[in-house]
């Protein structure tokens, strides 16, 4: 590689001296619009850092800052909403359900509350998942299905060891209450007989008895369970955890114990209001 400087004879530019292959670099000075440019870029950078938060623990002079601004964005939305969600909460959910323009703007706004807060568990469309995460969209409920027993299970939740009114009993592990290994088959052969889907009759005779002395009192004589416990039907083909042999002797035998939040702590009245007519409209509603 070369290093001298000469005058290109074609364009009559001196070379920088750098030549590689007989390439030679021409030492052509940068165009002073570009340089202008770059030297605005550099003032405007110093101008930037000295207005705004360019810089970790540096506010800059104006003290702009996104999250202010999003903050005043929500106030305003907040100010805007606020004569209709002073009227979701003075309303019950049954008086949203009846007013036309109060029942649109509770579903639009339940949609969105159940996608952000209640979608993981229960599904998109309410569907529910097997796990314990019961469906919303049949009329299968485990507290009722009116628009007073939906708000106050979304309210106060289950189970949950942070509201003293949460719904549900914790159920017995039978394994551990007293009945054998054998005895539990037998007891799950007469559940799944009761939606007539059991498979061996004898085991479930031996069953019945089972189940009168340590099951009838929260889920009854034939199954129809109990809301006031949260006790599910056992008469139906529809499970929590599964209808399988399988999950039905783990359930008696090691228990189940699912756990909801108390939203009431997490929402406000009118979120909850919009919940409550939104779950009740996903099709298993009672009146």
């Amino acid at each position: 590689m070369a290093d001298k400087r000469e005058t290109d004879a074609i364009s009559g530019v001196s070379t920088t001296g750098h030549e590689w292959d007989g390439i030679k670099e021409l030492d052509n000075p940068m165009p002073s619009w570009w340089l202008y440019t770059f030297y605005a870029c550099i003032a405007f950078a110093a101008l930037w850092v000295v207005l705004y938060p360019s810089l970790p623990f540096v506010r800059g002079v104006l003290g702009y800052t996104t999250r202010n601004d999003f903050t005043g964005v929500m106030r305003e939305q907040q100010a805007r909403a606020e004569p209709m969600l002073a009227r979701l909460r003075a309303a019950t959910p049954a008086e949203i359900a009846a007013d036309p323009e109060l029942r649109g703007y509770a579903l639009a706004g339940g949609r969105i509350a159940f996608a952000t807060n209640c979608a993981g568990c229960h599904g998109s469309g309410g569907q529910g998942a097997t796990g314990g995460f019961p469906s919303l969209a049949d009329d299968d409920w485990l507290y009722g299905g009116t628009f007073d027993a939906i708000h106050t299970t979304i309210s106060v939740g289950a189970r949950n060891g942070e509201n003293p009114e949460a719904r549900g009993v914790q159920m017995p592990a039978f394994a551990a209450a007293g009945l054998s290994m054998a005895q539990v088959d037998d007891v799950a052969e007469y559940v799944l007989s009761l939606s007539g889907t059991g498979g061996d009759a004898t085991a479930a005779a031996r069953g019945a008895p089972l189940y009168v002395e340590n099951c009838v009192a929260c889920h009854g004589e034939t199954g129809e369970g109990n809301r006031d416990l949260g006790a599910p039907r056992l008469n139906d083909r529809i499970w929590l955890y599964g209808g399988d042999k399988a999950s039905v002797v783990r359930t008696i035998a090691y228990a189940r114990a699912g756990v909801m939040p108390s939203w009431s702590s997490r929402l406000d009245a009118a979120t909850i209001n919009m919940l409550t007519v939104y779950v009740h409209a996903l099709g298993g509603g009672e009146r």
